[in-house]
């Protein structure tokens, strides 16, 4: 990345760095929910809602690493330029994104007994 400005400290570098693997990590971790949720057994979750529990994290997953270099763009942006971090815009709709799924699932696994 060719920005203008200083060269921040290597160790805000690679803190940065770090979190954008983890957006990465976040989405693969995701993503293999998504695949187990339409993997489970149609006698645990009706079928649409199993389906609709599982597009919604590989939906969640496409995002997540679809914005994490973006997000890591921006940073590094404002470390150059000694300029207040940008706010993780994704954070809020994946942390709800995912909680929806949770209680879905919860309340799934709570009426099938």
């Amino acid at each position: 990345m060719n920005s203008p400005g200083n060269e921040p400290d290597p160790r805000f570098t690679l803190a940065n760095e770090r979190t954008f693997l983890t957006w990465l990590s976040t989405s693969l971790a995701l993503s293999a929910g998504g695949v187990a949720m339409a993997a489970v057994s149609e006698d645990v979750f009706v079928p649409w809602m199993r389906t609709v529990l599982a597009l919604t994290l590989v939906c969640l997953a496409a995002l997540s690493a679809a914005m994490a270099y973006p997000r890591w763009r921006r940073v590094q942006r404002a470390l150059r330029s000694a300029t207040p971090l940008p706010p993780p815009a994704i954070a809020p709709l994946l942390g709800y994104g995912v909680a929806t799924v949770a209680v879905l699932a919860m309340i799934l696994i709570l009426l099938g007994r």
